[in-house]
């Protein structure tokens, strides 16, 4: 659908609205927060019609699953990202988990959306687990590669559970005040971060430790 110049909104050429909706509706939430976002400011956003967005997403709540769908798919791709970039070994551990809250770091109101929405689901997104692609299944993968046993189903559930929680919650606390200190001694917020899981001397049941 193209929408006209009328009313001095921009002329809308690139085929995809869905998608233009998508992109507005993150920058728009991560430039002013949640707060700021509705339909006819995402459509503004977009440069297209109050009405425009109707034809893809019934409601608000409906545009922001897409907005944390989309918040999920960016997670994936930076964890696996993080994974091969670094060295083999128990250092990938930690390389996840420092992509993880680095992540939340740098996209704090998507990362809240991403939960909040999932919270409202209760579940979180299935593409998490996808058993080849999905952001539990990179961690999955390099726990088995750093020692632990593939057939020990839970143990290894349970083992990629933890790792996760751990980031969300170093995610969580990174920010506080608090851990300046250890910041400055250590020389920025990645050493502090990598200093941290490697402190949790994470799961040594699963790699052997």
């Amino acid at each position: 659908m193209r929408e006209s110049e009328s009313g001095g909104r921009r002329p809308y050429h690139h085929g995809d609205l869905h998608r233009a909706l998508v992109d507005a509706a993150r920058a728009l939430l991560e430039a002013e927060g949640p707060g700021a976002l509705s339909m006819r400011a995402v459509a503004r956003g977009a440069g297209v019609s109050p009405a425009a967005p109707y034809h893809h997403f019934k409601d608000k709540d409906e545009l922001m699953g897409a907005v944390a769908h989309e918040g999920w798919l960016m997670l994936d791709a930076a964890l696996a990202r993080a994974r091969d970039e670094a060295p083999a070994g128990r250092g990938r551990i930690t390389a996840l988990g420092v992509a993880y809250v680095c992540f939340a770091i740098d996209h704090p109101a998507l990362y809240r959306v991403m939960y909040d929405h999932a919270r409202d689901q209760e579940s979180l997104p299935d593409q998490l687990h996808e058993p080849e692609q999905g952001a539990f299944a990179t961690v999955r993968r390099t726990l088995v590669e750093v020692g632990g046993d593939p057939d020990a189903r839970i143990e290894l559930e349970l083992a990629t559970a933890a790792a996760w929680c751990a980031a969300h919650g170093l995610a969580e606390m990174a920010g506080f005040k608090q851990f300046d200190h250890l910041k400055d001694a250590l020389g920025g917020e990645k050493p502090f971060l990598r200093a941290v899981f490697d402190q949790m001397g994470l799961f040594p049941r699963m790699s052997g430790r």
